[in-house]
């Protein structure tokens, strides 16, 4: 079998892997769209050097995260829960009240933090991600690629 003889499934090592970096412009883009294309991207299932148990994905920078598009009335519905350490102290949130508050990002990174593998691996590329609520970001120097979503 001399055709299939050299054929073999490669796994990428992490030492291979070149990272890109892409900025996106969440105004007016639908919450669940964005996050999972931008899941997408982190995890590296755009590239063809994909491997599961290896973090192949890009860093990903969202800016305008509080313009994001929610739709229906999930803006007033959807309530995100989180616990402060106390007993029975669970604070609750409406999407509305955190997309209007200071920190209006936490909606775009509970999306996508959702759409990653629950393990280290996935808490490796969930740090690849940097969303801010306005449009200005730091890392101009990484000279980022427009990512189109939606």
């Amino acid at each position: 079998m001399g055709a299939q003889a050299h054929r073999a499934t490669r796994s990428a090592r992490p030492a291979e892997i070149e990272r890109r970096w892409f900025v996106v412009d969440a105004e007016d883009v639908a919450l669940g769209r964005l996050a999972t294309r931008l899941a997408t991207v982190l995890r590296g299932k755009h590239k063809a050097i994909f491997t599961p148990h290896v973090d192949t994905g890009d860093f990903v920078i969202v800016v305008n995260a509080e313009k994001v598009r929610l739709t229906g009335r999930k803006r007033e519905q959807k309530t995100y829960h989180r616990h402060t350490g106390y007993i029975g102290h669970v604070r609750s949130i409406t999407a509305d009240k955190l997309l209007s508050g200071p920190h209006a990002d936490r909606v775009v990174r509970d999306a996508v933090r959702g759409m990653l593998p629950k393990n280290s691996l996935g808490r490796q590329m969930f740090r690849k991600l940097k969303v801010y609520a306005g449009p200005e970001h730091p890392h101009a120097a990484q000279q980022p690629e427009v990512l189109h979503v939606g």
